[in-house]
């Protein structure tokens, strides 16, 4: 195991290396100017000239690329050129707001969508599973948006249980009176896909010669399904959550923008609109990395779920 997880670190410097190029040359070459962004229509050359050389954009190219590489090694990426806020600080501030939003929205996914989908697989064909599959069928094919808006308006507005918009810095307060309408809401969306996406991995287990086996020997259908099936399946959707991760540190554009939550999803948005490159690039480079960890700790989970998996 030790060797696995050390092979695969040294797999993913050149890994880095190559999204860090890629990353300098999109922002360097296809970006567009920087200074004349954010100088506006109206700006002289001369005030072009001068945001060019306070953000040391009139250095050569390898001269920017090695200030680019160190402030990743160092962890630091300067400032924001539209607030002049340290980037470190944008993540240190922003981060929580998220992770208080997403992660619960995460864990209800997972935590809801496994039963239930196990529940309808089991009855395959019967009425219960066919009428789950018209309503996911019918949540998948509403934009996002229009929960959102009619989330805001029945259960805001017209009912009164929870606060459209608002943020405080206590994170219980915020867990029983901000999350819940957004998180019922990103739910309801969030379910859909990841129910029939876990029905057909539980109807492929279901399948397999083992449980008829299991099932001739006279064991219960309790046992079959959480001690077999469920644990043959965990593999795939181990590797599907591991793919929504990276996405919770992001957090949801739509959810933070019209709940007005000071998260990181919110933060990259004013980014893009500013062009902020320091605050995008910096994303960017820490989502490769982080993805490329989440994806060495699910290659590890494999292992602990199903002893019959080789690491080599």
């Amino acid at each position: 195991m030790a060797a696995y997880v050390i092979r695969r670190l040294l797999q993913m410097i050149p890994t880095l290396l190559g999204v860090l190029l890629l990353v300098f040359l999109l922002f360097k070459w296809v970006g567009g100017d920087p200074a004349e962004i954010l100088g506006g229509l109206n700006a002289s050359q001369a005030q072009i000239d001068a945001i060019r050389e306070q953000l040391g954009l009139n250095k050569p190219w390898y001269v920017q690329l090695w200030i680019y590489l160190k402030g990743v090694v160092t962890f630091d990426w300067g400032k924001s050129w539209a607030t002049n806020e340290a980037v470190s600080s944008i993540f240190a501030t922003r981060l929580p707001a998220t992770l208080t939003v997403m992660l619960p929205i995460l864990l209800l996914d997972v935590l809801l969508a496994i039963p239930i989908a196990m529940w309808v697989a089991y009855r395959r064909g019967s009425l219960a599973d066919r009428t789950a599959m018209v309503i996911t069928t019918v949540a998948l094919s509403i934009s996002f948006l229009v929960y959102i808006i009619l989330g805001q308006y029945v259960f805001g507005f017209q009912l009164g249980w929870f606060p459209v918009q608002g943020w405080s810095d206590s994170v219980l307060t915020n867990l029983t009176t901000y999350v819940p309408l957004p998180a019922l809401l990103a739910v309801m969306v969030g379910i859909a896909p990841q129910m029939r996406l876990y029905r057909s991995f539980f109807l492929d287990e279901l399948g397999h010669d083992y449980v008829r086996t299991a099932r001739a020997k006279g064991m219960t259908e309790k046992t079959v399904l959480f001690h077999h099936v469920l644990r043959n399946a965990m593999i795939p959707i181990l590797t599907n959550v591991a793919l929504m991760l990276p996405g919770v540190f992001v957090g949801s554009f739509l959810i933070e923008v019209f709940f007005s939550i000071p998260g990181l999803g919110r933060e990259i948005i004013l980014a893009v609109n500013r062009s902020d490159y320091p605050v995008i690039q910096s994303v960017a480079i820490y989502l490769g990395m982080l993805t490329m960890v989440i994806n060495l700790l699910a290659d590890i989970l494999y292992k602990l779920v199903d002893p019959r998996v080789v690491l080599k």
